[in-house]
């Protein structure tokens, strides 16, 4: 409520001057300094009464006659309390039952609940609020509803305090949220440490004052509005940043302020949000309010003193404050003060006040009604009950009070009920108005039900009246992922690319994963692409050009095969041997035919003839090239005299040297084919945007044999043909072969490490190019001087010709 002073918030000094004046003119315009009037009537000076104090001695005239305080001494049977309601702040609490405790009175909290260390003690205490842990969950679920990661947190610097830093901010940190600061608030009592509470005060409105968060939760009880106005004000005469914040407001939390602060401005609470009870309008109390009158109750002290601080006034012969030069007179009405000084409407801890009176009541008429007062032990009168007789029938209470609402308490002595979520909202004419903008149900125990309406809600106008983030830093989109800066709170984080081959789908991932085999990530590793499915084809340019060329040297081949079998009978083709001629040339046309089996779509009869016919084609063909070659050597050896070599010419030995050949390697894919044989396989991980549809080798170790053995015929046949190049004679056709093989050893020797440095479908390009490449150089190493000189120099073509030898 407002006192009797009215100073405004800009003053003409120096900063230190300001925030002592402020402080000394709240200190004096608060509960906690007045006059009393000792039991004898003697006005007593001047005096600091402490909250203690006046609590203590509060509980003690309960225990006294009514006017005479004598502790523990009672000779007014008839004033008797049947309990004693209490609050608004925990430490009243606390010193109120440090007396009452003794006596077991029953007692009802309607604020702040204290701790109770010893469970028969907290037997005797009911608290008109729900469970706190119910709130705390509703204000973090509102935190992970906003996406509210990076917050402040300030604490009244007591037990209730402590006990929320050391039991809920873990649950918090469990949950993602982490804490900007953590700031204990002094609690605003004595007037001799003003200067010391001053510094602490600046020192927490520094604090707020820098912080990048802009949702602060204030953990406090019914006064702390007070503390939170001086924090704001601060900042007007000291070089702190302006606080603009989103206040998140405990239960206990209610709208008061000292006169001082009755023309501040009250634009600081628009947009806050707080967990609470939302009263509803209770009929007859704005009248009630209305009729009330300094004169109402003329037992009633406190009515008096609030009617002069809270219309700046002083009744004639009132020793309060007589100072104020204005007389108070019946024209003024509550309704006309304004809201930061008095509400016309009831607030939650008064609708707590309300409810504990009833449920009182309640209880009384429980016990009158119960069989215990039948009984010759029991009681006959309630003037003669004792309050500890009235805690079994207020702990089990269940009444709907005047408004509708079920009020009963746990087997803890707290209400049975939920929470409101409160928006404030402010006006420009200096009023507010609490808004129901969502709900905390704990009836839906183990889970508790949350509910917000977002659209409801008034946001603060500096956040132009949007949603406000409170992160420690931006967002890490899609594509990237957090990396925690050391030396930060978890929550804190750079933002790192995803590495090659992941992404992240989702803000503010801890690690971006790896796509599915099938995908790859696109340019924004934001989300995976399917992969192409691919392979060599007819359509495309290289699989046209390898096919192409394949055919146009199948051509040609055919060609050389039907000028030899043309000119069969001249001295040229029938010069070493005509049926290995026939042979080679018949090996390379299907050499060329079988590069077609390695384009077009892999399919499981395709996968096994393709390297086994390769294999065996090649075989034949480099073995009758060995042949060809083994013949010349022969054939010059066994016109020696007395050489053994004779027995070995004719047709006998070359064709057992492409039949031998033919063997082994018919052998060699046999077993391949009968163990591990080549198949379709789809190959996900060489290329990185492509699936390659391909021919699994099977066993690549029989692939290597297959590719060895030729390699071993083709060394014998290049090293045969290299000692026969040099036989005298005009036509000496090792001269030729030897060329052939060093192009055919060329090319196969290079392929291995240009096979296995190429991916997809160019290892298949590769490889038909070896064959087309290898099968060309025997063709036209071999066969174009022949076909020269029967076409173009039949001259040549004579036995003479072929016969003769070059000194």
């Amino acid at each position: 409520m407002g006192r009797s002073l009215r100073i405004h918030h800009k003053y003409h000094m120096p900063g230190d001057l300001h925030i002592g004046a402020i402080m000394s003119q709240i200190f004096m315009s608060s509960e906690e300094i007045s006059f009393r009037q000792d039991p004898v009537g003697e006005p007593q000076g001047d005096t600091v009464h402490f909250v203690a104090g006046f609590t203590y001695l509060a509980s003690l005239e309960l225990l006294s006659t009514w006017g005479k305080l004598v502790p523990n001494y009672k000779c007014d049977n008839q004033d008797n309390p049947a309990a004693v309601i209490g609050g608004p702040n925990s430490n009243v609490c606390l010193f109120m039952s440090d007396i009452l405790l003794a006596y077991k009175f029953t007692q009802i909290t309607y604020g702040s609940s204290p701790l109770m260390d010893n469970k028969k003690e907290a037997a005797f205490f009911h608290h008109m609020f729900p469970k706190d842990t119910h709130q705390y969950t509703g204000i973090l679920n509102l935190m992970l509803y906003f996406q509210w990661t990076w917050i402040g947190v300030i604490y009244l610097d007591n037990e209730i305090g402590q006990r929320f830093v050391h039991e809920v901010i873990p649950m918090f940190v469990q949950k993602g949220i982490c804490f900007d600061f953590i700031k204990a608030a002094s609690q605003l009592y004595f007037f001799n440490e003003m200067e010391t509470i001053s510094e602490k005060l600046i020192e927490t409105s520094y604090v707020v004052g820098r912080s990048t968060t802009n949702i602060v939760i204030l953990n406090g009880e019914g006064h702390s509005i007070l503390g939170l106005r001086i924090w704001l004000e601060i900042p007007f005469f000291y070089d702190i940043p302006k606080i603009n914040k989103v206040w998140i407001l405990t239960a206990e939390i209610d709208f008061s302020s000292p006169p001082i602060q009755r023309d501040w401005n009250l634009n600081f609470i628009n947009g806050a949000l707080s967990v609470s009870l939302l009263p509803k309008k209770v009929s007859g109390f704005h009248e009630f309010l209305q009729n009330r009158k300094p004169d109402t109750d003329g037992e009633d002290g406190f009515i008096g003193d609030f009617w002069q601080q809270a219309f700046v006034c002083s009744f004639p012969g009132h020793n309060l404050d007589e100072s104020l030069g204005n007389i108070c007179t019946e024209e003024d009405k509550l309704e006309t003060l304004p809201m930061s000084v008095f509400e016309m409407s009831m607030s939650s801890l008064s609708y707590s006040i309300y409810n504990a009176v009833h449920a009182v009541a309640h209880a009384l008429h429980d016990m009158d009604s119960s069989k215990f007062k039948h009984r010759t032990t029991g009681i006959r009168d309630l003037q003669k009950m004792q309050s500890w007789q009235l805690h079994h029938f207020l702990r089990s209470v269940i009444f709907n009070n005047t408004v509708g609402e079920k009020i009963s308490f746990n087997t803890n002595g707290e209400l049975a009920a939920g929470f409101d979520i409160i928006n404030w909202v402010t006006f420009p004419n200096e009023t507010f108005n609490r808004v129901k903008v969502g709900r905390i149900d704990p009836q839906s125990l183990p889970t508790i039900e949350f509910t917000v309406h977002e659209d409801a809600i008034v946001w603060p106008s500096w956040f132009n009246q949007a949603q406000p983030l409170s992160l420690c830093n931006d967002h890490c989109y899609p594509g990237y992922s957090k990396r925690r800066k050391e030396g930060e709170p978890f929550c804190c984080y750079d933002c790192i690319p995803c590495p090659e081959g992941k992404i992240s789908t989702q803000k503010d991932v801890g690690d971006c994963f790896q796509c599915p085999k099938d995908h790859y990530p696109n340019k924004n590793r934001d989300f995976c692409v399917a992969k192409l499915l691919t392979f060599l084809t007819f359509e495309e340019a290289l699989g046209t050009s390898l096919a192409s060329s394949a055919l146009f040297l199948f051509c040609v081949t055919a060609g050389v095969l039907g000028i030899f079998i043309k000119y069969r009978d001249t001295p040229i083709v029938k010069a070493n041997n005509r049926t290995l001629t026939y042979t080679l040339l018949l090996s390379l046309l299907f050499s060329f035919l079988c590069a077609l089996l390695f384009i077009g779509q892999p399919q499981k009869m395709t996968c096994l003839f393709r390297q086994t016919a390769f294999g065996i084609i090649f075989s034949v063909a480099v073995s009758s090239v060995l042949a060809k070659t083994i013949t010349v050597i022969v054939a010059f050896q066994a016109t020696k005299p007395e050489s053994k070599l004779r027995k070995w010419l004719g047709k006998r030995m070359a064709t057992s040297i492409v039949l031998s050949s033919l063997l082994i390697q018919a052998t060699i894919c046999t077993v391949w084919l009968s163990t591990f044989p080549p198949f379709p396989d789809l190959d996900v991980n060489s290329m990185a945007e492509e699936v390659i549809l391909e021919c699994n080798e099977g066993s690549i170790t029989m692939f290597y044999c297959l590719l060895g053995f030729m390699g071993f015929l083709s060394i014998c046949s290049f090293t045969a043909a290299f000692f026969a190049r040099k036989l005298p004679d005009s036509f000496n056709e090792a001269k030729f072969i030897t060329f052939s093989m060093l192009v055919f050893c060329s090319v196969w020797i290079s392929f291995v490490p240009t096979y296995l440095s190429t991916k997809g479908k160019y290892m298949v390009a590769v490889e038909i190019f070896s064959i087309l490449a290898s099968s060309a150089g025997l063709l036209g190493c071999i066969f174009s001087p022949k076909c020269y000189i029967i076409l173009l120099r039949p001259d040549l073509n004579t036995r003479e010709q072929v016969m003769k030898r070059k000194h």
